[in-house]
Formats: structure tokens, sequence, C-alpha cells
């Protein structure tokens, strides 16, 4: 795992900027092209990393910490618990529903990133989908 914990302000800015210039890059040919600051050296990147580094420096930009994760990776409680921002017991709870799918390693839970990656962008569905029902029963009721 990779982590920025808290983005300073200059790396807020910077990120903010560097955004900014990628903001409306398309990727041709499935690639795209990055020059390196001080060189004449053009380094080719898949495009399929933009979108990923186009969501670090969004978070970063919003002061947010970033943590990259290989979809491979297997967890313990503890560090899901960080990723999804609730309690370690919490997160017990959820595999123990069946939530979220995990294998024992001796006594020990290991929680594939992958897995937990497919639960928390359920649950912003879920979210999603229930501040879109609030929001049309407010209209609907003259709410708003």
């Amino acid at each position: 795992m990779s982590a920025v914990e808290h983005p300073t302000a200059v790396e807020q800015e910077q990120a903010r900027q560097a955004l900014s210039a990628l903001r409306d890059v398309h990727p041709g040919a499935d690639t795209f092209d990055v020059t390196v600051a001080g060189t004449s050296e053009s380094v080719h990147l898949p495009g399929a990393a933009l979108e990923l580094i186009r969501e670090v420096l969004a978070n970063m930009a919003a002061g947010q910490g970033v943590t990259v994760v290989p979809a491979h990776a297997e967890l313990t409680t503890q560090q899901a618990a960080e990723l999804l921002n609730v309690s370690r017991p919490h997160v017990i709870k959820l595999l123990d529903e069946g939530r979220i799918r995990y294998r024992l390693v001796g006594r020990h839970r290991r929680i594939l990133a992958s897995s937990l990656l497919e639960y928390r962008r359920t649950q912003q569905r879920e979210t999603r989908r229930a501040a879109d029902d609030l929001a049309a029963l407010s209209e609907d009721l003259g709410l708003y």
C-alpha cells in the first residue's frame, strides 16, 4: 500500500493545478503522453491510468488522504476498517454477515482489496439512490 496521509497546502495547490491541466485530456489510442519537467522526455502512460491519476489529484486537492492498494492485496480487518472509515468491530460484523468476502489464515481474517472496494461501491450506489429518492419525495411534497 502507498499512502499520502494529509496533503500539505502546497501539495493541495499543486494537485489542483495538475488536475486542471489533465481535466480535458482524452487518451488517444489507449495512451497519453506526459512530459517530465526539466527534460524533453515524454512518458507514455496507459489510458486506464488517467482516471486513477485524476482521482488521486482530486482527493489531494480537497485535502483528503489517498491510499493506493493493489486489487489483489489482502488486508487485515484493521486496514479494512481504516479504508472504510469505520471501526474494526463493524468490519468484523460485516464479514460475519457475509456482506464482504474474506478468507481465514489460521484464526485471522484476510480481506481481498477488490472485495472491500466492491462493498464500498455498492454502499455508495445505495447512498446515492436513497438521496435521489429523498430529493424526489421532497419535490413531490413541495418541501424544496
